[in-house]
Protein backbone atom coordinates (compact mmCIF):
# COMPACT_ATOMS: atom_id res chain seq x y z
CA UNK A 1 0.00 0.00 0.00
CA UNK A 2 1.14 3.43 -0.66
CA UNK A 3 1.69 6.13 2.31
CA UNK A 4 2.73 6.04 5.58
CA UNK A 5 1.89 3.34 7.82
CA UNK A 6 1.97 5.81 10.95
CA UNK A 7 -0.82 7.57 9.38
CA UNK A 8 -2.70 4.87 8.96
CA UNK A 9 -2.45 3.44 12.55
CA UNK A 10 -2.83 7.18 13.84
CA UNK A 11 -6.43 6.92 12.03
CA UNK A 12 -7.16 3.79 13.07
CA UNK A 13 -6.41 4.40 16.94
CA UNK A 14 -3.08 2.44 17.05
CA UNK A 15 -1.18 5.17 18.61
CA UNK A 16 -0.74 6.12 22.27
CA UNK A 17 2.71 6.99 22.58
CA UNK A 18 5.90 6.44 20.17
CA UNK A 19 9.60 6.88 20.82
CA UNK A 20 11.09 9.97 18.82
CA UNK A 21 8.15 10.34 16.65
CA UNK A 22 9.60 12.37 13.59
CA UNK A 23 12.89 9.72 13.07
CA UNK A 24 10.48 7.01 12.79
CA UNK A 25 7.85 8.83 10.77
CA UNK A 26 10.80 9.17 8.05
CA UNK A 27 12.19 5.85 8.39
CA UNK A 28 8.94 4.09 7.64
CA UNK A 29 7.75 6.35 5.37
CA UNK A 30 11.42 5.73 3.28
CA UNK A 31 12.02 1.72 4.07
CA UNK A 32 10.81 -1.05 4.86
CA UNK A 33 11.45 -1.91 8.41
CA UNK A 34 11.71 -4.87 10.57
CA UNK A 35 9.57 -4.36 13.66
CA UNK A 36 8.50 -7.08 16.80
CA UNK A 37 5.74 -7.58 18.88
CA UNK A 38 5.97 -10.45 21.83
CA UNK A 39 2.93 -12.25 22.35
CA UNK A 40 2.78 -14.57 26.21
CA UNK A 41 3.22 -18.48 25.12
CA UNK A 42 1.77 -19.62 28.30
CA UNK A 43 -1.69 -20.42 26.72
CA UNK A 44 -2.48 -22.53 23.43
CA UNK A 45 -3.89 -19.83 21.98
CA UNK A 46 -4.40 -16.23 21.91
CA UNK A 47 -7.21 -14.02 22.56
CA UNK A 48 -9.23 -10.69 21.87
CA UNK A 49 -6.76 -9.19 24.22
CA UNK A 50 -3.96 -9.77 21.89
CA UNK A 51 -5.40 -8.70 18.59
CA UNK A 52 -4.48 -5.02 18.87
CA UNK A 53 -1.10 -6.37 18.08
CA UNK A 54 -1.95 -8.58 16.11
CA UNK A 55 -4.12 -6.27 13.65
CA UNK A 56 -0.85 -3.49 13.95
CA UNK A 57 1.22 -6.32 12.63
CA UNK A 58 -1.29 -6.75 9.45
CA UNK A 59 -1.15 -3.18 8.85
CA UNK A 60 1.89 -3.16 9.56
CA UNK A 61 2.63 -5.31 6.62
CA UNK A 62 0.38 -4.94 4.40
CA UNK A 63 2.41 -0.92 4.14
CA UNK A 64 5.61 -3.13 3.24
CA UNK A 65 6.93 -3.55 6.59
CA UNK A 66 8.82 -7.08 7.61
CA UNK A 67 7.05 -8.42 10.99
CA UNK A 68 8.46 -10.68 13.24
CA UNK A 69 6.47 -12.12 16.31
CA UNK A 70 8.10 -13.43 19.60
CA UNK A 71 6.92 -15.92 21.58
CA UNK A 72 8.65 -15.49 25.00
CA UNK A 73 9.82 -19.31 25.86
CA UNK A 74 12.19 -18.06 27.44
CA UNK A 75 10.46 -14.96 29.71
CA UNK A 76 7.37 -17.24 29.87
CA UNK A 77 9.88 -18.98 32.46
CA UNK A 78 10.41 -15.70 34.39
CA UNK A 79 7.03 -14.04 33.88
CA UNK A 80 6.36 -10.82 33.49
CA UNK A 81 4.87 -8.39 36.15
CA UNK A 82 3.42 -5.94 34.21
CA UNK A 83 -0.46 -6.24 35.42
CA UNK A 84 -0.04 -9.10 37.71
CA UNK A 85 -0.69 -8.71 41.05
CA UNK A 86 0.83 -12.44 41.39
CA UNK A 87 3.26 -14.48 40.09
CA UNK A 88 2.62 -16.56 37.20
CA UNK A 89 2.39 -20.31 36.97
CA UNK A 90 5.89 -22.12 35.28
CA UNK A 91 5.68 -24.17 32.51
CA UNK A 92 7.32 -26.66 31.13
CA UNK A 93 9.29 -26.35 27.13
CA UNK A 94 7.36 -28.74 25.81
CA UNK A 95 4.25 -26.59 26.84
CA UNK A 96 5.55 -23.86 25.78
CA UNK A 97 6.65 -25.52 21.92
CA UNK A 98 2.86 -26.56 21.71
CA UNK A 99 1.54 -23.24 22.59
CA UNK A 100 4.32 -21.56 20.25
CA UNK A 101 2.67 -23.90 16.97
CA UNK A 102 -1.16 -23.26 18.32
CA UNK A 103 -0.22 -19.37 18.01
CA UNK A 104 1.27 -19.43 15.18
CA UNK A 105 -1.24 -21.16 13.59
CA UNK A 106 -3.59 -18.65 14.74
CA UNK A 107 -0.91 -15.30 13.37
CA UNK A 108 -1.50 -17.16 10.02
CA UNK A 109 -4.93 -16.04 9.76
CA UNK A 110 -3.61 -12.21 9.58
CA UNK A 111 0.05 -12.52 8.74
CA UNK A 112 1.64 -14.00 5.34
CA UNK A 113 4.78 -16.13 7.00
CA UNK A 114 7.60 -16.75 4.41
CA UNK A 115 11.34 -16.11 3.43
CA UNK A 116 11.45 -12.00 3.53
CA UNK A 117 8.17 -11.66 4.87
CA UNK A 118 6.70 -11.95 8.62
CA UNK A 119 8.74 -14.52 11.26
CA UNK A 120 7.83 -16.29 14.56
CA UNK A 121 11.18 -16.70 16.46
CA UNK A 122 10.85 -18.04 20.09
CA UNK A 123 13.23 -15.87 22.57
CA UNK A 124 14.79 -19.13 24.55
CA UNK A 125 16.90 -19.69 20.88
CA UNK A 126 19.47 -17.09 23.10
CA UNK A 127 18.03 -16.34 26.59
CA UNK A 128 18.09 -20.73 27.24
CA UNK A 129 21.95 -20.67 27.13
CA UNK A 130 22.80 -17.10 28.73
CA UNK A 131 25.81 -17.23 30.90
CA UNK A 132 24.52 -15.53 34.04
CA UNK A 133 27.82 -13.87 34.70
CA UNK A 134 28.63 -12.80 31.76
CA UNK A 135 24.69 -11.28 31.17
CA UNK A 136 24.99 -9.71 34.27
CA UNK A 137 28.70 -7.99 33.10
CA UNK A 138 27.33 -7.27 30.36
CA UNK A 139 23.68 -5.93 30.26
CA UNK A 140 22.86 -5.89 33.89
CA UNK A 141 25.35 -3.27 34.47
CA UNK A 142 23.23 -1.01 31.91
CA UNK A 143 20.30 -0.88 34.34
CA UNK A 144 19.68 1.28 37.01
CA UNK A 145 17.52 0.08 39.77
CA UNK A 146 16.38 3.05 41.22
CA UNK A 147 15.31 3.87 38.00
CA UNK A 148 13.19 0.20 37.70
CA UNK A 149 11.31 1.14 40.68
CA UNK A 150 10.04 4.41 39.47
CA UNK A 151 8.03 2.35 36.92
CA UNK A 152 4.51 2.05 37.74
CA UNK A 153 4.71 -1.83 37.08
CA UNK A 154 7.26 -2.26 39.79
CA UNK A 155 5.66 -0.12 42.12
CA UNK A 156 2.53 -1.99 42.25
CA UNK A 157 4.08 -5.51 42.72
CA UNK A 158 6.26 -3.89 45.25
CA UNK A 159 3.04 -3.99 47.56
CA UNK A 160 2.11 -7.50 46.61
CA UNK A 161 5.20 -8.93 46.49
CA UNK A 162 7.95 -8.81 43.44
CA UNK A 163 10.27 -11.74 43.57
CA UNK A 164 13.86 -11.73 42.40
CA UNK A 165 13.04 -13.55 39.19
CA UNK A 166 10.19 -10.78 38.38
CA UNK A 167 12.59 -8.18 38.49
CA UNK A 168 14.72 -9.55 35.93
CA UNK A 169 12.25 -9.42 33.58
CA UNK A 170 12.57 -5.87 32.37
CA UNK A 171 16.18 -7.43 31.61
CA UNK A 172 15.58 -10.00 29.24
CA UNK A 173 12.84 -8.16 27.19
CA UNK A 174 15.29 -5.41 26.87
CA UNK A 175 17.59 -8.15 26.11
CA UNK A 176 15.27 -9.43 23.03
CA UNK A 177 15.36 -6.34 21.25
CA UNK A 178 18.92 -6.27 21.00
CA UNK A 179 19.20 -9.46 19.96
CA UNK A 180 16.73 -8.88 17.00
CA UNK A 181 18.38 -5.55 16.07
CA UNK A 182 21.73 -7.94 15.96
CA UNK A 183 20.50 -10.50 14.51
CA UNK A 184 17.64 -9.37 11.57
CA UNK A 185 18.11 -5.63 11.90
CA UNK A 186 15.08 -4.76 13.81
CA UNK A 187 14.16 -1.06 14.39
CA UNK A 188 11.00 -1.22 16.08
CA UNK A 189 9.28 -2.73 19.17
CA UNK A 190 5.29 -2.16 19.40
CA UNK A 191 3.19 -3.60 22.12
CA UNK A 192 0.23 -2.67 24.54
CA UNK A 193 0.86 0.69 26.38
CA UNK A 194 1.06 -1.11 29.71
CA UNK A 195 5.00 -2.09 27.99
CA UNK A 196 6.17 1.32 27.67
CA UNK A 197 8.77 0.61 30.39
CA UNK A 198 10.22 -2.36 29.01
CA UNK A 199 10.03 -1.20 25.40
CA UNK A 200 11.96 2.20 26.64
CA UNK A 201 14.52 -0.10 28.50
CA UNK A 202 14.78 -1.87 25.29
CA UNK A 203 15.61 0.54 23.25
CA UNK A 204 17.92 2.06 25.78
CA UNK A 205 19.96 -0.90 25.87
CA UNK A 206 20.57 -0.74 22.26
CA UNK A 207 21.72 2.66 22.06
CA UNK A 208 24.15 2.17 25.51
CA UNK A 209 25.58 -1.20 23.62
CA UNK A 210 25.57 -0.64 19.71
CA UNK A 211 24.56 3.13 19.29
CA UNK A 212 21.68 2.21 17.31
CA UNK A 213 18.57 3.84 16.36
CA UNK A 214 15.79 2.12 17.03
CA UNK A 215 12.25 2.92 18.21
CA UNK A 216 8.90 2.41 20.47
CA UNK A 217 5.39 2.47 19.89
CA UNK A 218 2.38 1.55 22.32
CA UNK A 219 -1.03 1.22 21.36
CA UNK A 220 -4.12 1.96 23.63
CA UNK A 221 -4.72 -0.95 26.01
CA UNK A 222 -8.26 -2.32 24.92
CA UNK A 223 -11.33 -1.41 26.78
CA UNK A 224 -14.93 -0.81 26.25
CA UNK A 225 -16.87 2.48 26.26
CA UNK A 226 -17.75 1.04 29.73
CA UNK A 227 -14.27 1.32 30.86
CA UNK A 228 -14.26 -3.04 31.06
CA UNK A 229 -11.72 -4.90 29.45
CA UNK A 230 -12.98 -5.67 25.99
CA UNK A 231 -13.07 -9.26 25.18
CA UNK A 232 -14.10 -10.42 28.47
CA UNK A 233 -17.66 -12.39 28.98
CA UNK A 234 -19.56 -14.06 31.47
CA UNK A 235 -17.57 -17.41 31.06
CA UNK A 236 -14.33 -15.60 30.35
CA UNK A 237 -11.96 -14.60 27.76
CA UNK A 238 -13.08 -14.51 24.09
CA UNK A 239 -10.50 -16.70 22.30
CA UNK A 240 -9.48 -17.21 19.26
CA UNK A 241 -9.63 -20.72 18.67
CA UNK A 242 -12.65 -22.22 17.67
CA UNK A 243 -12.22 -25.19 20.05
CA UNK A 244 -12.85 -22.53 23.27
CA UNK A 245 -15.07 -19.86 21.65
CA UNK A 246 -16.98 -21.14 18.53
CA UNK A 247 -16.96 -19.21 15.72
CA UNK A 248 -20.82 -18.54 16.69
CA UNK A 249 -20.30 -16.82 20.22
CA UNK A 250 -17.66 -15.02 18.83
CA UNK A 251 -19.54 -13.48 16.06
CA UNK A 252 -22.67 -12.90 18.71
CA UNK A 253 -20.14 -10.89 20.96
CA UNK A 254 -19.15 -8.32 18.37
CA UNK A 255 -22.92 -7.76 16.97
CA UNK A 256 -24.06 -6.94 20.73
CA UNK A 257 -21.01 -4.59 21.56
CA UNK A 258 -21.69 -1.48 22.83
CA UNK A 259 -22.95 1.38 20.32
CA UNK A 260 -20.14 3.51 21.41
CA UNK A 261 -17.73 0.91 20.74
CA UNK A 262 -18.54 -0.03 17.12
CA UNK A 263 -17.10 2.52 15.36
CA UNK A 264 -13.85 2.51 17.17
CA UNK A 265 -13.76 -1.29 16.46
CA UNK A 266 -14.11 -1.38 12.99
CA UNK A 267 -11.19 0.90 12.73
CA UNK A 268 -9.45 -1.47 15.37
CA UNK A 269 -10.74 -4.86 14.07
CA UNK A 270 -11.87 -4.72 10.12
CA UNK A 271 -9.65 -3.81 7.15
CA UNK A 272 -12.23 -1.71 5.82
CA UNK A 273 -11.34 1.79 4.94
CA UNK A 274 -11.12 4.14 7.23
CA UNK A 275 -13.58 6.74 5.05
CA UNK A 276 -16.34 3.93 5.04
CA UNK A 277 -16.11 3.19 8.64
CA UNK A 278 -16.05 6.80 10.35
CA UNK A 279 -19.37 7.72 7.82
CA UNK A 280 -21.20 5.18 10.02
CA UNK A 281 -21.00 7.85 13.32
CA UNK A 282 -23.58 10.02 11.51
CA UNK A 283 -25.95 6.61 10.96
CA UNK A 284 -28.74 6.29 13.13
CA UNK A 285 -31.49 3.42 14.16
CA UNK A 286 -31.69 0.19 11.55
CA UNK A 287 -28.48 1.35 9.89
CA UNK A 288 -26.15 2.07 13.12
CA UNK A 289 -27.53 -1.34 13.63
CA UNK A 290 -26.33 -3.06 10.51
CA UNK A 291 -23.19 -1.66 10.62
CA UNK A 292 -22.60 -4.03 14.31
CA UNK A 293 -23.44 -6.93 11.79
CA UNK A 294 -21.08 -5.91 9.00
CA UNK A 295 -17.97 -5.74 12.36
CA UNK A 296 -18.98 -9.27 13.36
CA UNK A 297 -19.06 -10.40 9.69
CA UNK A 298 -15.54 -8.75 9.38
CA UNK A 299 -14.13 -9.21 12.50
CA UNK A 300 -15.43 -13.30 12.63
CA UNK A 301 -13.57 -13.40 8.67
CA UNK A 302 -10.64 -12.24 9.65
CA UNK A 303 -10.14 -14.93 12.36
CA UNK A 304 -12.17 -17.94 11.34
CA UNK A 305 -12.75 -17.61 7.88
CA UNK A 306 -15.28 -16.17 5.47
CA UNK A 307 -17.09 -19.57 5.18
CA UNK A 308 -17.51 -19.68 8.98
CA UNK A 309 -18.75 -15.88 9.54
CA UNK A 310 -21.61 -16.53 6.96
CA UNK A 311 -22.64 -19.71 8.72
CA UNK A 312 -22.41 -17.50 12.29
CA UNK A 313 -24.28 -14.68 10.88
CA UNK A 314 -27.03 -16.90 9.05
CA UNK A 315 -27.25 -18.60 12.10
CA UNK A 316 -27.80 -15.32 14.07
CA UNK A 317 -30.15 -14.50 11.50
CA UNK A 318 -32.49 -17.83 12.34
CA UNK A 319 -32.35 -16.75 15.83
CA UNK A 320 -32.98 -13.33 15.86
CA UNK A 321 -34.76 -12.07 12.70
CA UNK A 322 -33.39 -11.70 9.77
CA UNK A 323 -31.28 -8.43 8.86
CA UNK A 324 -30.83 -7.94 5.38
CA UNK A 325 -27.62 -5.92 3.64
CA UNK A 326 -27.99 -3.32 1.39
CA UNK A 327 -25.67 -3.36 -1.79
CA UNK A 328 -24.46 -0.35 -0.95
CA UNK A 329 -23.78 -0.43 2.62
CA UNK A 330 -20.26 -0.87 3.75
CA UNK A 331 -19.23 -1.69 -0.24
CA UNK A 332 -15.98 -2.68 0.77
CA UNK A 333 -16.91 -5.57 2.82
CA UNK A 334 -17.88 -9.05 1.65
CA UNK A 335 -20.99 -9.61 3.90
CA UNK A 336 -23.53 -11.15 1.85
CA UNK A 337 -25.95 -9.07 0.47
CA UNK A 338 -29.90 -9.11 0.54
CA UNK A 339 -31.51 -11.90 2.22
CA UNK A 340 -30.30 -15.11 3.01
CA UNK A 341 -32.07 -18.55 3.39
CA UNK A 342 -31.46 -18.83 7.34
CA UNK A 343 -29.73 -22.40 8.50
CA UNK A 344 -28.81 -22.73 12.35
CA UNK A 345 -25.94 -24.62 11.27
CA UNK A 346 -23.43 -22.78 13.60
CA UNK A 347 -25.81 -22.42 16.33
CA UNK A 348 -23.95 -23.34 19.79
CA UNK A 349 -24.86 -27.18 20.39
CA UNK A 350 -25.06 -29.00 23.85
CA UNK A 351 -25.49 -32.75 24.28
CA UNK A 352 -27.15 -34.15 26.86
CA UNK A 353 -27.69 -37.89 27.59
CA UNK A 354 -30.81 -39.94 26.93
CA UNK A 355 -31.04 -40.83 30.81
CA UNK A 356 -31.50 -37.10 31.54
CA UNK A 357 -34.65 -36.98 29.01
CA UNK A 358 -35.53 -40.30 30.43
CA UNK A 359 -35.44 -39.28 34.33
CA UNK A 360 -37.32 -36.17 33.40
CA UNK A 361 -34.45 -33.92 34.93
CA UNK A 362 -35.22 -30.31 35.87
CA UNK A 363 -34.02 -27.74 33.72
CA UNK A 364 -32.28 -25.67 35.66
CA UNK A 365 -30.35 -28.77 36.63
CA UNK A 366 -29.73 -29.38 33.21
CA UNK A 367 -28.91 -25.90 32.43
CA UNK A 368 -26.53 -25.61 36.17
CA UNK A 369 -24.94 -28.81 35.32
CA UNK A 370 -24.34 -29.11 31.05
CA UNK A 371 -23.13 -25.11 31.23
CA UNK A 372 -25.99 -23.18 29.93
CA UNK A 373 -26.16 -21.12 32.79
CA UNK A 374 -23.45 -20.56 35.57
CA UNK A 375 -25.18 -22.44 38.16
CA UNK A 376 -28.67 -23.99 38.75
CA UNK A 377 -28.92 -21.21 41.29
CA UNK A 378 -28.40 -19.30 38.23
CA UNK A 379 -31.10 -20.64 36.12
CA UNK A 380 -34.12 -20.95 39.23
CA UNK A 381 -33.42 -17.48 39.26
CA UNK A 382 -33.78 -16.86 35.11
CA UNK A 383 -36.44 -18.69 35.11
CA UNK A 384 -38.62 -16.70 38.07
CA UNK A 385 -37.43 -13.86 35.88
CA UNK A 386 -39.47 -15.05 33.09
CA UNK A 387 -35.81 -15.21 30.36
CA UNK A 388 -35.84 -18.73 29.75
CA UNK A 389 -38.09 -20.19 26.75
CA UNK A 390 -38.24 -23.66 25.08
CA UNK A 391 -39.15 -23.84 21.41
CA UNK A 392 -40.10 -20.62 21.65
CA UNK A 393 -42.69 -20.98 24.45
CA UNK A 394 -41.43 -18.93 28.05
CA UNK A 395 -41.09 -21.62 30.76
CA UNK A 396 -43.04 -20.05 34.24
CA UNK A 397 -42.38 -22.90 36.00
CA UNK A 398 -39.21 -22.98 38.51
CA UNK A 399 -39.59 -26.69 38.54
CA UNK A 400 -40.29 -27.65 35.09
CA UNK A 401 -38.63 -30.82 33.36
CA UNK A 402 -36.81 -31.77 30.50
CA UNK A 403 -38.57 -34.58 28.29
CA UNK A 404 -38.25 -36.29 25.24
CA UNK A 405 -41.56 -34.66 24.22
CA UNK A 406 -39.74 -31.45 24.02
CA UNK A 407 -37.32 -32.45 21.13
CA UNK A 408 -38.62 -31.17 17.57
CA UNK A 409 -37.02 -31.73 14.21
CA UNK A 410 -34.38 -33.64 16.04
CA UNK A 411 -32.74 -31.09 18.80
CA UNK A 412 -34.81 -28.21 21.82
CA UNK A 413 -34.47 -24.93 20.98
CA UNK A 414 -33.45 -23.18 24.40
CA UNK A 415 -33.47 -19.30 24.18
CA UNK A 416 -31.63 -17.56 28.08
CA UNK A 417 -32.31 -13.82 27.77
CA UNK A 418 -32.42 -12.00 24.60
CA UNK A 419 -28.94 -13.15 23.67
CA UNK A 420 -28.10 -16.57 24.42
CA UNK A 421 -30.02 -19.45 22.10
CA UNK A 422 -28.92 -23.23 22.05
CA UNK A 423 -29.81 -26.28 20.80
CA UNK A 424 -30.12 -29.35 22.86
CA UNK A 425 -29.71 -32.81 21.41
CA UNK A 426 -30.10 -35.98 22.84
CA UNK A 427 -26.97 -38.39 23.12
CA UNK A 428 -26.71 -42.24 23.97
Amino acid sequence: MQGNVTDELKRRGFVQQITDPEPLYELLGKQSVAFYIGFDPTADSLHVGHLMGVMAMTHMQRFGHQPIAIVGGGTAMVGDPSGKTEMRKMLTREQIENNTEKIKAQLSRYLEFGPGKAMLIDNYDWLGNLNYIEFLRDIGRHFSVNRMLTFETYKRRLETGLSFLEFNYQLLQAYDFYMLYKKYNCRLQMGGDDQWANILAGADLVRRIDGGDVYGHTFPLLTTASGKKMGKTESGALWLDPEKTSPYEYYQYWVNIDDRDVVKCLGYFTLLPMEEIEAIANLEGAQFNLAKTVLAFEATKLTHGEAAAKDSMVAAMSAFGSREIPGDFLSSSSIPRGSLKTSEQAMPTVEIPKAVFKAETKLAEVFGDYGLTGSRGEARRLIKQGGVYINGERVSDVDAVLTSVDIQDGKVAIRIGKKKHYHLVMSE
